[in-house]
């Protein structure tokens, strides 16, 4: 694929977020987990860019440090759901069937949710954690893949070099590998970049509800949790996370759309013809 010069200032920024997400625990100012109650709810200053929370500790080494476990976990998770999610859908549309209709259903009782009052749910009946809040997102997270997946290689199987390709006696698995994926590929990238904002966003509400991340670990969803009853008394304590939040999501939702700019040949301009004269 061409690489779009465009693309690299959105791929620059998400690049960043990572690389402080990955070197985070040598990029914080300050011990993010030390307590100085002498210190409490201190508004920034030049020894506490960000000022700090009702036990003392430096909210900016906090929000670095909890970058790993906001983005990271996101990704992570992202990566996860994605990647079963299409698996699951082309090889529906492959083999059809009763597995297909099977799947598809279940899919569909999934889809029939609002996707965060079933997280909720979820992670409310598995006890709350980082951990348990993922597992509740991947649950209602994989039907939008499958169904995506699945009528792409619908689409697929309808080409005559996909015709060809089983005369020739190629195997399922030479055909996922050869011919699906490749193919599917780049709309799968491209909701999935989409997504991250989303998939951060009700990590950090999960967290926000008391049923993501616990106590002391720094999550940002976890850190609004802690102040929203200081929003007009020290409102630096959920503005700083809130913000955080709301840069990354901003820079993942701004990568997607470009990348849909470049995958998706309808929003490309359209050329005028030339006049003859």
């Amino acid at each position: 694929m061409k690489f779009h010069r465009s693309l690299f200032p959105y791929l620059a920024a998400v690049i960043l977020l990572l690389l402080i997400a990955i070197f985070s625990p040598w990029l914080t100012p300050q011990d993010p987990y030390a307590q100085d109650l002498a210190q409490a709810l201190m508004p920034p200053s030049a020894d506490h860019l960000l000022g700090t929370d009702r036990y003392g500790r430096d909210i900016l080494s906090r929000i670095i440090i909890g970058s790993q476990a906001t983005l990271c976990a996101s990704l992570l998770l992202l990566i996860f759901i994605a990647l079963t999610g299409s698996l699951i859908g082309a090889l529906c549309g492959l083999k059809g069937g009763r597995t297909d209709i099977l799947l598809m259903r279940l899919a569909d009782v999934f889809l029939a949710f609002p996707e965060m009052v079933f997280a909720i749910a979820v992670a409310g009946i598995l006890g709350g954690g980082l951990i348990q809040a993922a597992i509740a997102l991947a649950l209602i997270g994989w039907p939008k893949y499958a169904r995506l997946a699945r009528g792409l290689v619908l689409t697929i199987r309808s080409t005559p070099y996909f015709a060809a390709a089983r005369m020739s006696g190629t195997g399922k698995i030479g055909l996922l590998c050869h011919h699906v994926f490749p193919n599917i590929a780049g709309p799968i990238l491209v909701t999935a970049a989409l997504n991250v904002g989303t998939i951060i966003m009700e990590l950090a509400g999960l967290s926000f509800l008391g049923l993501g991340a616990m106590p002391p670990t720094a999550e940002w969803g976890a850190m609004m949790n802690n102040g929203r009853s200081m929003l007009q008394t020290a409102p630096w304590v959920i503005l700083a996370p809130g913000t955080a939040i709301f840069i990354t999501v901003a820079t993942f939702n701004l990568l997607g759309d470009k990348l849909r700019d470049i995958f998706d040949p309808r929003q490309q301009p359209r050329q005028q013809p030339r006049r003859q004269d």
